[in-house]
């Protein structure tokens, strides 16, 4: 099943910023994407609804097991793609930018070839 780009970033915005070592609250990630409030409501509701969060009595978000999984992936991807592009000379912000985009239209089968390249490389 295809997920939609922004249900991916929206959990990987939340996995990176728990991994600050902070708890994450829609306000969070709001600020984090530079979205309003009530856009990261609406969205926060649906990721509910999927099971891909759940939401405690004082607000904070965490990702539920198949949520952590789409995260986790999302992540590496960007991290993976990101340094790969770096190491090829492209400047970081770019890279970090392309790799945003690419990270959510690359298929698995790709994904695998270039990690399976990079780590031969390394």
């Amino acid at each position: 099943m295809k997920i939609a780009e922004s249900t991916e970033n929206y959990l990987e915005t939340i996995f990176v910023l728990g991994k600050q070592g902070r708890r994450v609250r829609s306000v969070d990630v709001a600020n984090k994407l530079d979205f309003t409030r009530p856009s990261v409501s609406i969205a926060m509701k649906k990721l509910r609804e999927k099971d891909y969060i759940a939401v405690d009595s004082d607000g904070y978000i965490t990702l539920s097991e198949s949520g952590l999984g789409i995260a986790e992936s999302m992540f590496e991807r960007h991290m993976l793609i990101s340094n790969w592009l770096i190491s090829l000379g492209v400047e970081e912000e770019t890279a970090l930018e392309d790799a945003c985009r690419m990270e959510h239209v690359i298929s698995e089968q790709s994904f695998e070839a270039i990690k399976s390249v990079i780590k031969k490389q390394t």
